[in-house]
Parts: C-alpha cells; sequence; structure tokens
C-alpha cells in the first residue's frame, strides 16, 4: 500500500494517527474528564452541605453506631452521606482532617467505617447481575459478601470503642443540636470558597496519576501482575480444580467474566453452587488489589494527600479482603 505526501503527519501514517487519537481518547482522556468532573460534583455537593451545617442532620442518623464506637458527628456524617456519594463522603473526612477536628486514627477507621454504605451502593448492580447468571448460588455469594461488610462494621466500631477517647453521653447531642442558620446565598459563597481551593488539588495530583496508571495499564503492567497472580494458582489446591476458570476468568478479565464462566459450569452440572461460590470469593480477593489501585487511587488522591490516599485504600482494601477470607473460611467449614 502506498502513501501520498499527505497522508503522513509527523512521519506517521495518518490512519495511525487518527486510531491512536481515538484510543487516546477513549481510554484517558473521556474518562479522565468524567472522574474529574464526578469529583468536582462530589466535592461541591460535599462543601454545600457541609456550608449549610446539614452533616450534623446526616450524622443523626447514624448517632446510635458512632456512639457505640466512639466517633465524632463528621464521622457520622460521612457514614450517612456514604449512601448516596463516596465522593461526598470522603470530601468530609478530608475538610475535617484538614481542619484538625479528626486525628489520622480516627481518619482511617471512619474511612474504615464507610465500608458498608459503599457496598450498599453497589448492592444492587451486583445482585440483579449474578443472579440471572448463577440463579440461587447468587444469594449465597451475596450474602457472604454482606455478611463480611457487616464484620468491617463491627470490627471497626470494637476497634473505635477500644481506642478513640469516650465522648460524654451529651457531648454529641450538644455538638448536633449546634446548627447556625445560613442563607442559602452564603452556603453557595462558602461552598464555591472551598471547591476553588481543592479544586486545584484534585486536578494536580488525579489527572498525572491516572494518566500514569493508564499507561501502566497499556503498557501491560497490570497484566503480567494478573498473570504471575493466576500462575499461583497452586496455592488454591483446595479448591475444585475444575472452578479454576472462574478465578482465572475473574482475575485476567473481569467480575462479569467469572460470573458467566461460574454460569456455564453451574449449568452443566459441572460444579455444584458451594465450589461457585467459593470460587467467586477467591477470585473477588485475587482481583481487588490490582483493580482497586488503578480506579480508586487516582480520586483518593485528588481529595487526600498522596501518601495519605495511598495509605487509606491499602488499609481499606487489606480490612475488606481479610473479611472475605474470614468469611470465605467459614463457608468453606460450615459446608465441608
Amino acid at each position: 500500500m502506498q502513501y501520498r505526501s499527505g497522508d503522513f503527519f509527523i512521519g506517521i501514517p495518518m490512519k495511525t494517527h487518527a486510531l491512536t487519537l481515538v484510543a487516546l481518547w477513549h481510554g484517558l482522556g473521556w474518562p479522565l474528564i468524567r472522574l474529574v468532573v464526578s469529583v468536582s460534583m462530589g466535592l461541591l455537593f460535599a462543601n454545600f452541605i457541609e456550608a449549610l451545617n446539614w452533616t450534623r442532620g446526616l450524622a443523626l442518623l447514624a448517632k446510635p453506631l458512632i456512639r457505640i464506637g466512639h466517633l465524632s458527628e463528621t464521622a457520622g456524617a460521612s457514614f450517612s452521606m456514604a449512601f448516596f456519594s463516596g465522593v461526598g463522603s470522603n470530601t468530609i473526612l478530608a475538610e475535617a482532617y484538614d481542619q484538625g477536628r479528626l486525628t489520622k486514627q480516627e481518619l482511617v477507621l471512619a474511612n474504615l467505617f464507610n465500608s458498608l454504605p459503599n457496598y450498599f451502593i453497589h448492592l444492587p448492580t451486583v445482585f440483579f447481575l449474578t443472579a440471572p447468571l448463577i440463579k440461587m448460588a447468587a444469594f449465597l455469594y451475596v450474602g457472604l459478601t454482606l455478611l463480611a461488610a457487616l464484620l468491617r462494621t463491627v470490627l471497626v466500631l470494637a476497634a473505635g470503642r477500644l481506642l478513640l477517647v469516650r465522648r460524654g453521653a451529651g457531648d454529641v447531642d450538644a455538638v448536633l443540636a449546634a446548627h447556625r442558620p445560613v442563607t442559602m446565598r452564603q452556603a453557595l459563597d462558602k461552598a464555591w470558597q472551598r471547591f476553588r481551593r481543592r479544586i486545584r488539588k484534585i486536578i494536580l495530583f488525579t489527572v498525572p496519576i491516572y494518566t500514569l496508571i493508564f499507561f501502566m495499564h497499556r503498557l501491560g503492567l497490570f497484566h503480567r501482575l494478573e498473570h504471575v497472580m493466576t500462575e499461583h494458582l497452586s496455592l488454591l489446591a483446595w479448591l475444585d480444580p475444575r472452578s479454576f476458570g472462574i478465578v482465572v476468568a475473574q482475575v485476567a478479565a473481569e467480575f462479569a467474566a467469572g460470573l458467566a464462566t461460574a454460569g456455564a459450569l453451574l449449568a452443566t452440572g459441572t460444579l455444584g453452587a458451594r465450589q461457585v461460590v467459593l470460587a467467586l470469593l477467591v477470585g473477588n480477593v485475587l482481583a481487588s488489589p490490582v483493580r482497586t489501585f488503578r480506579h480508586q487511587y487516582p480520586y483518593y488522591a485528588g481529595i487526600f494527600s498522596p501518601r495519605l490516599a495511598a495509605e487509606l485504600v491499602f488499609c481499606s482494601q487489606a480490612f475488606r479482603i481479610g473479611s472475605i477470607i474470614v468469611v470465605g473460611i467459614a463457608y468453606y467449614w460450615v459446608t465441608f
């Protein structure tokens, strides 16, 4: 095939260059724009709620739990907000931490405390994706992951009760009652001022980190890491060998691929519900670290400092994976 002189752009065939631009737009440009817009909207919304002092009202919903765990009204507000917006809930914590209203210890616990509402945000999607493919086994899988989320919540409250200073019976009520009415205009002005300060940090850290992770993915670094993980399935000798395909598909591709494989094996009678559920739990544990780093860390780094974001993501995922392992082991022995 011959090219005319006008078919080249900086020494690269024009068609190849166009495909590269399309790939960059769909793989990096558009997802990055959506991420920044999503984080910005969540940040602006959380600042507006904070400016109106509604966070104290939101904290009322979680007041019984925060009393048990010796947590502050800020942690309660973040917990309630997490049912609607993960970005908003983290922004509340970041603002309080920057202002010295939260210690680092309580920040970590509050972030872990949000695990339950974060789970419920994705619960409908997970259930209605699993139910058509693995039928009744979906209730087992979703039930076990829900049990793991509840276990995490109980452990956070227990840790808070042991590690945090106990608040007096009237302390939380007094803080929740300290509501200074502000006009809508005042709230908007205050929210916009806070937003302008933080949006620079979001762009400064989120954009380069997301771009770096995109090119790491394009270079195949994450694929190689996932390949190494799937090569060491010998560590899972206790798992039915016929279910390895579910684990590999879930780690190498995505959750839906693992479900499709599980559905096919279940439908043909190759595997029972127990083997399918265990394989999905194993795939969940193995796939989480890489995918969480790729998708969660960039926006965390825009809300918190990069180092603090890494610590929070690591603690959150270690806690989540640990709880699933505990629940999975219990299910394995109970149904042995």
